[in-house]
């Protein structure tokens, strides 16, 4: 297999509609939106959307077909100049919309995104991200006070002590590491995949005062126990899980570097070779012998980078 000479983006960095970040601050937006009948509403769950039988597309329902007890937003919008709104219930919430077609279905972001047309996948991450942000973090961070949600649902004002919270994003670094010879792919299984033979690159979140280069170096260090060179920035993409925006490298190890697992977090680090790779990511292999990170995430998209690269 050889590399394409552009590089495909990861699943949930692929397109988007319109944010329309200007209108966010006209009064009543949101209200106004709601009173139109051609506004679209993307519904949340959680982390699902209603997603169409063929994985495509995000279905959107109208503002009628959406129950009380819901956050809203405004999400952007569409090629043709609709608006589109976010109709945002928790988890543990009743589902914002109680009768879907037959054809639709509530998915979550990780299962779904990789599926979805560009736009859908960037829409439904903005969505979900948003939505889980304004169902999970209702209260001032400064003095415990309720707070309003003001800027179309992206930002929230406390009246108690004045202060104002937006979207939060933490950065955190993933990274594929090779071998000194460019061989062998290291992937390590993290504690909380015990049960599952599941195998997936290295990452952790940037630490204060912190580059991304030195979080990686860090992390591979503690996590695998050797030492990276040669990093390559890949691409990135949001995970919302819970608020997280994934920065992707490739990067080699040093000459001669042995993994040791930490037996914490990662309680085993294997090298695999090409052939291994692409006959889990091709599904020939029935049962697989061991399982790598679904199609959505971005630490999938480095993985098939490195397959895909000329040895």
């Amino acid at each position: 297999m050889t590399r394409s000479d552009t590089p495909r983006p990861p699943a949930l960095a692929r397109g988007g509609i319109d944010r329309a970040a200007d209108e966010r601050d006209t009064p009543d937006l949101v209200d106004a939106l709601r009173q139109r009948s051609d506004t679209r509403v993307v519904a949340v769950h959680g982390d699902r959307g209603t997603v169409t039988a063929s994985g495509r597309h995000v279905h959107t329902v109208t503002v009628a077909e959406v129950g009380a007890d819901v956050e809203w937003a405004f999400l952007g919008r569409d090629a043709e100049g609709r608006a589109v709104v976010l109709a945002a219930a928790s988890a543990a919430a009743t589902p914002p919309v109680a009768a879907l077609p037959d054809d639709v279905q509530w998915a979550p972001l990780r299962s779904a995104g990789a599926d979805l047309d560009a736009v859908d996948a960037g829409l439904l991450v903005e969505a979900v991200s948003l939505g889980r942000w304004l169902t999970g973090a209702p209260y001032c961070s400064a003095c415990g006070g309720r707070t309003r949600v003001r800027a179309a649902g992206w930002a929230r004002h406390c009246p108690d002590c004045g202060a104002e919270h937006f979207p939060r994003t933490d950065p955190a670094v993933i990274v594929a590491v090779s071998s000194a010879d460019g061989e062998r792919l290291l992937l390590g299984k993290n504690a909380l995949w015990a049960d599952r033979n599941m195998y997936s690159t290295f990452a952790g979140f940037v630490e204060s005062g912190e580059s991304l280069e030195s979080a990686i170096v860090r992390e591979v260090r503690e996590e695998a126990g050797v030492e990276v060179v040669d990093c390559h920035y890949r691409g990135s993409q949001a995970w919302p899980y819970p608020r997280s925006l994934m920065l992707g490298f490739h990067a080699r190890v040093a000459p001669g570097s042995v993994a040791r697992p930490d037996g914490v977090e990662i309680v085993d680090a294997r090298w695999f070779s090409r052939a291994e790779l692409a006959a889990v990511l091709s599904g020939e292999l029935d049962p697989a012998p061991f399982g790598l990170p679904g199609a959505a995430s971005i630490a999938h998209r480095l993985i098939a980078d490195w397959v895909e690269r000329s040895p």
